[in-house]
């Protein structure tokens, strides 16, 4: 039998969920504070409307899944509502701002016997899949160093409403860039020491950085960069993960980590790999990868296999851990 989701938030990112959804399960209800968005996606999914998630939750009975797709300040105390309410969560990343925000709704998880799920998407980039298989067997030997390159456009009306408020948006690493953050954890583990240059440039109206340099010593002895903006000029340049190893380097690039750019490893040619999926359009930018597709495939296999690998809270939540050690860092 089908499963049954609710959905709350329902702007661009909250209708691309529906669109994933509907493969797999059902969408029975969606909420949003403004009431034309929450009607016009109920109307088109056949959906149940409602405007205040208490009032979803109270009225609801037998939601299998909540997919949280608001701001992410509100990520947090939306999830842990809806694990009270004995539903499951899917949360769109970031999974919340702060490790504090992060334990309390792990806590939820476990005390209502629920699943909390993250999304991840860029995990599910054709050359990112086969990377990790290079590593998971060893092919690359030891990593010496990597470089993280986010260059990408975000004009000054793109940061509208909770956009580029600290509460609500949290900065740049949350809501840009921490697909790459979660691939640094997922690929060659976690951080021992930052250090960090960030400035605002160009975006007099935001609350936080637009560019940065970010050192990295990792616990594996491996050492790199992840240099980021959001000012380059008129669109997206790159989205790049390069990896300096002892039997071979590789460099994942195009705008989205969508292209095996570089590889010369040791013994191994280089693959044709599949095609990956598009990048998120947004109106007037692009976002990273659209792997939702992929996404809710897993999620519906976690949702019954404890055993099937797919982003959890605690992954999640070390994306956010990391992101927390390079904001404090001096």
């Amino acid at each position: 039998m089908l499963k049954d989701f609710a959905i709350i938030g329902c702007g661009r990112i909250g209708s691309r969920h529906a669109e994933q959804i509907i493969h797999v399960a059902n969408v029975k209800a969606v909420c949003d504070i403004v009431q034309a968005k929450a009607d016009e996606l109920a109307t088109f999914y056949k959906a149940t409307p409602y405007y205040c998630l208490d009032d979803m939750l109270a009225a609801e009975v037998g939601i299998d899944v909540m997919s949280i797709c608001t701001p992410n300040g509100l990520h947090a105390v939306q999830s842990i509502k809806s694990l009270q309410a004995g539903i499951n969560v899917l949360c769109e990343k970031p999974l919340c701002l702060s490790v504090h925000e992060g334990e309390l709704m792990m806590a939820a998880a476990k005390k209502a016997n629920k699943k909390l799920f993250v999304v991840k998407q860029n995990r599910y980039n054709p050359p990112v899949i086969f990377l990790k298989q290079l590593l998971n067997e060893n092919k690359l030997g030891k990593v010496f160093s990597f470089q993280i390159n986010c260059f990408w456009n975000r004009p000054a009306e793109y940061y509208t409403g909770w956009k580029g408020t600290k509460n609500m948006d949290g900065g740049t690493l949350f809501t840009q860039f921490s697909h790459f953050i979660d691939l640094l954890y997922w690929l060659l583990g976690d951080v021992e020491d930052v250090k960090k240059i960030t400035k605002n440039l160009a975006h007099p109206s935001i609350d936080f950085e637009d560019t940065g340099v970010i050192l990295f010593n990792m616990i594996s002895g491996a050492i790199g960069s992840l240099n980021y903006t959001v000012n380059s000029f008129e669109k997206n340049m790159e989205g790049s993960f390069t990896i300096f190893a002892e039997n071979g380097t590789i460099k994942i690039g195009g705008q989205y980590l969508n292209e095996l750019e570089y590889f010369n490893v040791t013994g191994i040619e280089k693959p044709s790999l599949p095609k990956g999926n598009p990048a998120n359009g947004y109106g007037f930018y692009q976002g990273s990868m659209s792997n939702h597709d992929k996404v809710y495939e897993n999620l519906i296999q976690a949702l019954d296999n404890d055993d099937h690998l797919f982003a959890s809270a605690a992954e999640g939540l070390k994306t956010v851990a990391i992101i927390e050690q390079i904001y404090n860092a001096p």
